[in-house]
């Protein structure tokens, strides 16, 4: 699948380059929405994870994002960019210490949000720079983090799709 982007773009580093809280260029946008819908994630959690890949692989925000890009379209990349990215995204996923407990919520509303949650990502996928589509992304995953009372999407990705696989209780 081609990702549309901008012919050109300035490679200078700008602020932006350093600033994880801030979306630089349309580059920059297509990588977040593609880290939120690989990792999966948030918004500002994507951005972070740009930043901290870019600064373990020892280049700008900019220079990961056009890395990020250039994966999905098949481009090797070079072993320390794509360490770093690899390093940046399971720090993510990694739960954080201590176990969660409390009432579950209901299967049909469980399902529901997960399925919603799908939809996002799978549009994210499609179109992973388009602005609406990680506001409604950030939307669904702060949902299911607060249903599933888990600190991470990708722990309360994990825990609903455990909720709705495991037998009903009576």
């Amino acid at each position: 699948m081609a990702i549309p982007l901008p012919a050109a773009e300035s490679s200078s580093e700008d602020a932006t380059s350093r600033a994880p809280h801030v979306i630089g260029s349309p580059t920059q946008a297509v990588a977040i929405g593609m880290l939120m819908a690989r990792t999966p994630c948030t918004a500002p959690a994507a951005r972070e994870i740009l930043a901290a890949a870019a600064h373990g692989a020892g280049v700008t925000v900019p220079e990961m994002a056009r890395a990020v890009v250039d994966r999905s379209r098949g481009l090797p990349l070079p072993s320390g960019i794509d360490r770093g990215l690899r390093v940046a995204v399971e720090a993510a996923r990694t739960p954080a210490t201590g176990v969660l407990r409390g009432l579950l919520p209901g299967r049909g509303r469980t399902a529901e949000v997960l399925n919603r949650f799908r939809e996002c990502q799978a549009r994210l996928r499609r179109a992973p720079g388009d602005a609406a589509a990680h506001t409604a992304m950030d939307d669904i995953a702060y949902t299911l983090c607060v249903l599933m009372a888990r600190r991470t999407v990708h722990e309360a990705v994990t825990a609903a799709e455990q909720h709705l696989a495991a037998p009903p209780r009576a």
